[in-house]
């Protein structure tokens, strides 16, 4: 079974990829650049095509006799990406994808979108049919590559939506790590109470989410909220990260207005020069707005069940820091 998976040198995509192989599948991979451990994965056979999912000639090249497309590619939250550009890769790169997939008449089309496209989470959890309420312009852009996706479902392709959580593993040096870091200074500053809510995704649950999505008569045109088996506090997520790294962990309080107020300070003042900020609105949303959801139509509906849970999942994350040299 020949398999596209866009944006498949990234984190997600690459570990995607890596399941597929193993499973002996033939996979093109589209992504517009190298990413971890590219050269690993032409090794193992798969076909790397370095160029962008808005090009419809690329995309079509790729998409010959392909029977299933992971569609992962996104524009994700890049600092000083114009708005034009989320537009272009999310919904038109989804589009053209979509597009050239229906042409082709791929038995099956996985869109991976965001748990993002619910924005605040007002009545944690929030189930699928909580309010869609995106609060930037990449949670809007991925709810609109939904919309496209259904309306090619409309028209013969037949699609399934994946709303992932927030993703963690081997491969990932991003919020994760810093929590890692942090933690292993023996400190960790908690703003605001810490009893908000996280729910956490590990990498090789949602891989399982992706292969069970794409068999032919399972969640056709619905969206599925992709998470682990429970949500936490932060507090314990931090203390569970401690556990980990088999450290102790300090965790002071303090209020968390002036980090509210530092966040939008910084952005504003880091922006003019082309600076990424150390602390911006979006990282300090972490500490106060809860992210628990239900994944209860993803069990039924996809036999989706969580493999891997926190503990383990944490651990396996920290040998792997360990592993590459990061901590």
């Amino acid at each position: 079974m020949k398999t596209l998976v866009t944006g498949g040198t990234g984190v997600t995509g690459s570990a995607l990829v890596r399941r597929l192989l193993d499973d002996g599948r033939a996979v093109v991979v589209l992504d517009n650049k190298e990413g971890y451990k590219t050269d690993e994965l032409r090794q193992r056979g798969a076909e790397i095509v370095i160029g962008t999912i808005t090009d419809a000639a690329t995309v079509a090249r790729c998409m010959k006799e392909v029977e299933v497309v992971h569609h992962v590619a996104a524009a994700f939250r890049e600092m000083h990406l114009p708005d034009r550009e989320y537009a272009a890769i999310n919904i038109e790169g989804t589009r053209i994808v979509a597009q050239a997939a229906l042409k082709e008449g791929v038995r099956k089309f996985v869109y991976c979108s965001t748990c993002g496209v619910h924005g605040d989470v007002k009545h944690p959890p929030a189930t699928e049919d909580s309010p869609i309420a995106p609060s930037d312009y990449y949670q809007r852009t991925k709810y609109e590559g939904e919309l496209v996706t259904l309306a090619h479902h409309e028209r013969g392709l037949p699609s399934t939506i994946l709303r992932p959580n927030a993703i963690y593993g081997p491969g990932d040096p991003g919020r994760y790590y810093m929590i890692f870091r942090r933690v292993g200074k023996g400190s960790f500053p908690m703003f605001g109470s810490g009893k908000t809510l996280y729910h956490s995704l590990y990498i090789d649950n949602l891989v399982d989410a992706f292969m069970l999505a794409e068999a032919p008569e399972r969640g056709l045109g619905q969206a599925y909220l992709i998470a682990d088996a429970h949500h936490v506090e932060i507090e314990d997520l931090v203390r569970r990260v401690a556990r980990a790294m088999g450290k102790e962990v300090r965790i002071p309080h303090y209020p968390m207005w002036p980090l509210v107020a530092a966040g939008h300070v910084v952005e504003k003042a880091c922006k003019p020069f082309g600076i990424s900020p150390p602390i911006f609105p979006r990282r300090v949303d972490w500490f106060r707005l809860d992210r628990a959801f239900d994944i209860g139509k993803a069990r039924r509906e996809l036999d989706y069940q969580p493999a891997v849970g926190l503990d383990e999942g944490l651990r396996r994350t920290y040998a792997w820091y360990v592993a590459e040299g990061m901590l």
